[in-house]
């Protein structure tokens, strides 16, 4: 692959740089995201601790790990994985979300490098990272085979990737579409385009043609009667994470 290339699709980006102002607000577009975050921090945070042998209960666990938030936004994740020690690069491709992100960093007194730049681009610079956060990222570029391949050159051998999707089901479009975008309104229509989401066994190749070891697949299963978030080793029907890794 040409790493000048970029497999960032423009119209996608403009889609949540329409929504960069609300990546804050918890009643706003990116509600889903704040009500999904604590089951996404669990997840992240035992895959890490595991793969490097850390001990969640420390001050600092991940203190002299470097870790890559691509597709950052506002920082959901960015903030506390640099509460946890980790040296935190969030990367976005949407301009306008770099600055919403960087204002909140400071008034919470975290030291996060955010940059508007692509994985391509910081794997053609030679960019290299402990952990790979890659969160609903992939249904939103162009290639992704193409955009995991830089995903893999950027971890160092030995690293870790959490990335997470949708699967491709009707199950998916009910729930993500219908019911996200329609019904709840939680997130504009066309947010989501059902012919991008990506099924695990879809994602699994794609990460195994891109050089990473699948380590992990785990669903995340929203309950409509507790109105809340849990993991299931089972039920990878709609949203869907994975733990993958790159060969020492």
């Amino acid at each position: 692959m040409n790493m000048s290339q970029t497999t960032v699709d423009p119209a996608e980006v403009a889609k949540f740089e329409a929504m960069a102002a609300e990546w804050w607000d918890p009643t706003g577009k990116f509600k889903p995201l704040h009500m999904l975050n604590p089951t996404r921090l669990d997840y992240i945070t035992r895959q890490i601790a595991a793969e490097f042998d850390r001990d969640l209960t420390a001050p600092k666990p991940f203190e002299g790990l470097r870790l890559l938030d691509i597709g950052c936004g506002g920082g959901l994740l960015s903030e506390p994985m640099a509460r946890l020690g980790a040296t935190v690069v969030g990367a976005d491709a949407a301009a306008r979300n770099i600055p919403v992100a960087q204002i909140h960093a400071e008034q919470s007194g975290l030291d996060i490098d955010y940059r508007c730049i692509t994985a391509e681009e910081m794997a053609a610079a030679g960019e290299k990272f402990d952990v790979l956060l890659n969160m609903e990222v992939v249904e939103h570029v162009s290639d992704p085979l193409a955009y995991l391949t830089a995903c893999h050159d950027l971890l160092k051998p030995g690293g870790l990737m959490i990335c997470s999707t949708i699967n491709r089901n009707p199950k998916s479009f009910a729930m993500a579409i219908v019911g996200a975008e329609w019904v709840m309104r939680w997130l504009p229509k066309g947010t989501h385009e059902w012919n991008k989401f990506i099924t695990p066994d879809e994602l699994k190749e794609l990460l195994e043609k891109a050089g990473l070891r699948h380590e992990d697949a785990t669903g995340f299963v929203f309950n409509p009667i507790l109105w809340s978030w849990s993991l299931s080793s089972s039920d990878l029907s709609v949203n869907y994470v994975t733990a993958s890794t790159r060969p020492a």
